[in-house]
Formats: C-alpha cells, sequence, structure tokens
C-alpha cells in the first residue's frame, strides 16, 4: 500500500533539480549540509537556489506550484505538508502538477511561441482555471491569441520560461530569455533527430537571424547573419524612452569596423595549438617588419591600437570587451566594477567616441579593410 501511494503521489520528472531541493528543505526540513551532500556540492550553492525560489513566491504562479508540489511530496512520503496541517482531513488526491514532460513541450511550442512576438502577455485571474495569451494594439485594443491550463502556466513559471511582471486581481506574465531559448530549442527540433541535429538545437538557441542589405564593388546583394551574436547587435534592437533605436546604425557600423580590424589583426587569444611553425618551418606566420606580407594583419593591428589609445581608459576597455570579445553588458559591468544597467550607457559614449575617432582619422567613410 505504501509503495503504491508513493507511486500515485511522487514528484514529476520534468521538475528543476532546484524545486526539488527548495521542496526537499522547506517541506520535509532536510538540512542544506544535508542536501549538499547528497548533490555533491557546496552548502552555499544549495541555499543560493533555495533561497532564490524563497523570493519568487510573490510570483501568484510559482506560490501555488509550490504548494501543490508539497502536498504531491508530503502523499508521496505518507506524511502532510506543515503547509497543509490544517487540511488533514481534505481527500487525498492527485495535483494537477503531477502532467508530464511532453505535455509541457507540446504547450510550450504553442504558447511560447505567442509569447514571443511583440506586445504580447500571458495574463490569469486569482479565480481562474485558464491563462490567456493576449496582444495589445496602439489603438487600445487587446486581441487573444491562445488559452492554456493553470497548471501548464504553473510549470513554465517554475521552468523560468515565464516571470510575473504585473502582480495583482490579474497577474500578466511576460516571456524570459529562457524561455526563448527553449522555444527555439523546441522550433529547431525535429522528428527522430539524431547527434548532429541535437547539436544544432542548442546552438539555436542563441541565433537570431535577420537579413541586410550590403554592397560589393557596387552591386548590392542581401545577406543572413546572426544579429544576436554581439552586445552591440542587441542593444541596435532596443528603442529608447522617444521610441528611436537606442544605437543609431553609424554606431554600430563603428563597432562592426573596430571588430572586423580586431579579427584580421588575430589579436584574440589563441584556443588551440598553433601548428603553423611546425608545417612551415617557422617562416609562415611569423612578423617580418621588412616583409611585403602581412601588411593587412599588421595595419589592422594598428588602426585598433589608434582607436584604443583614442578612447582611453574605461571607454577603450569597454568597447574591447564588448565589441571584440564580445562580452556581455552585465560581465563586463561586474569586471569593470560598474553599476549595474550603466554598461549600455557607457558603451554607447564608447561607440560615439569611437565614431568621432574613425570620420576624423579615416574621413566619413572610415577605413579599408584589408
Amino acid at each position: 500500500m505504501g509503495s503504491n501511494l508513493s507511486s500515485e503521489f511522487s514528484l514529476p520528472a520534468w521538475l528543476p533539480d532546484a524545486v526539488r531541493l527548495y521542496l526537499d528543505h522547506t517541506e520535509q526540513g532536510v538540512s542544506l549540509r544535508q542536501l549538499a551532500r547528497r548533490e555533491g556540492c557546496h552548502a552555499s550553492t544549495v541555499m543560493r537556489q533555495v533561497r532564490r525560489f524563497e523570493s519568487l513566491r510573490d510570483d501568484p504562479l510559482v506560490d501555488e506550484a509550490l504548494c501543490a508540489l508539497g502536498r504531491v511530496q508530503g502523499k508521496s512520503q505518507g506524511t502532510t505538508s506543515r503547509k497543509d496541517a490544517k487540511d488533514m482531513t481534505a481527500p487525498i488526491r492527485p495535483d494537477s502538477m503531477t502532467m508530464d514532460e511532453s505535455m509541457i513541450l507540446r504547450e510550450g511550442r504553442r504558447i511560447l511561441r505567442r509569447l514571443a512576438e511583440p506586445e504580447t502577455v500571458l495574463a490569469i485571474a486569482a479565480d481562474m482555471e485558464k491563462a490567456a495569451v493576449l496582444r495589445s494594439f496602439e489603438d487600445g485594443r487587446t486581441q487573444r491569441l491562445a488559452v492554456m491550463d493553470r497548471a501548464i502556466a504553473q510549470a513554465f513559471a517554475l521552468k523560468d520560461w515565464i516571470s510575473c511582471d504585473k502582480p495583482g486581481r490579474i497577474s500578466t506574465y511576460q516571456i524570459t530569455q529562457a524561455g526563448r531559448a527553449a522555444w527555439k530549442r523546441m522550433a529547431t527540433t525535429a522528428e527522430g533527430a539524431g547527434m548532429a541535429e541535437a547539436t544544432a538545437v542548442f546552438g539555436a538557441q542563441h541565433r537570431e537571424w535577420e537579413d541586410r542589405t550590403v554592397t560589393e564593388e557596387g552591386d548590392e546583394r542581401r545577406m543572413r547573419y546572426n544579429a544576436a551574436e554581439s552586445p552591440v547587435a542587441v542593444l541596435a534592437r532596443r528603442r529608447d524612452r522617444d521610441g528611436n533605436p537606442f544605437l543609431t546604425p553609424d554606431l554600430v557600423s563603428a563597432a562592426e569596423q573596430l571588430r572586423e580590424d580586431f579579427e584580421l589583426a588575430q589579436m584574440g587569444p589563441r584556443v588551440t595549438q598553433n601548428w603553423e611553425r611546425f608545417l612551415t618551418g617557422g617562416d609562415r606566420g611569423s612578423f617580418q617588419p621588412d616583409g611585403k606580407t602581412g601588411g593587412g594583419a599588421r595595419d589592422a593591428r594598428d588602426r585598433v591600437s589608434a582607436a584604443l589609445r583614442d578612447l582611453g581608459p574605461g571607454l577603450g576597455d569597454c568597447v574591447l570587451r564588448c565589441c571584440c570579445f564580445l562580452e556581455g553588458l552585465e560581465v563586463a559591468e561586474k569586471r569593470m566594477g560598474w553599476s549595474a544597467r550603466s554598461g549600455k550607457i557607457v558603451l554607447r559614449i564608447a561607440l560615439q567616441r569611437l565614431r568621432r575617432h574613425y570620420e576624423d582619422t579615416y574621413g566619413k567613410h572610415g577605413p579599408l579593410i584589408g
């Protein structure tokens, strides 16, 4: 009887590990050190995960889901949750959080695709069993795009696919970066994908393909590129308070010019063994001041050095990290010791200075590559 009860009310397999740790600590009273020994990690790691979900209890969907999972865990152990001690006479029945992973993925393909669209939110009321995906228009109209079960929305919140934007009688949720990445993986996954396709699936979550027109030798052609590759491209898609692009096209061009010179000069760190000297006897790839070859890389190195000298400390470090090494703004802020959300302002100032440097030094169209 006990084994049947445990299997009937066990926690779902799709549950994130951090949620299991939180429930074991808060519902079953397992200490942080015991959990750390069980998971093979430091106690501070477990404590951060527990505190993170404790801070998310203000989210209505997360709080409801944790309460339901606490009841499921209590029933699987043949005990009663501390939060439900007053409801000992309530009938024992499976909670709605016991849906399987396939159902969540099926709903994720349908709902996250809608939430990834602009001006779209997930709205749910406290007394409703359904959540609605709504899109707002400039004229004040609202269109309902999809409907989903409340339990699925709770699973989305636990997986960090959605986050509460405005809690209240009618709470609204927006898709998170983790949700967008999950949607890209779902959209890329094909039936019967092998190992190579599985690798491409996880790589696709970091790409946002866009088209642009480039001019080569007087001819225009369209090219496809990954707009999410650099922090500059991400900021270029954002808008300021007046609705204007946060980074204008000329600032983006200045950042691309610096990165092209950086890559041409091969100034980045090597991550693999350099076999050029072994294969060519040390002649190929070596720097020769009086040689006639290799001037393109040498000139590019000089252009990068001149630009960084003109920007000076601080601004030069910012463009080097964000434009050349493609560090995220949050990482750059921490390493530079800046306050949160100040990196984008510093980067825009640095790119304005960089654009002026290129115009004063090489003219309006900048230096030629090669």
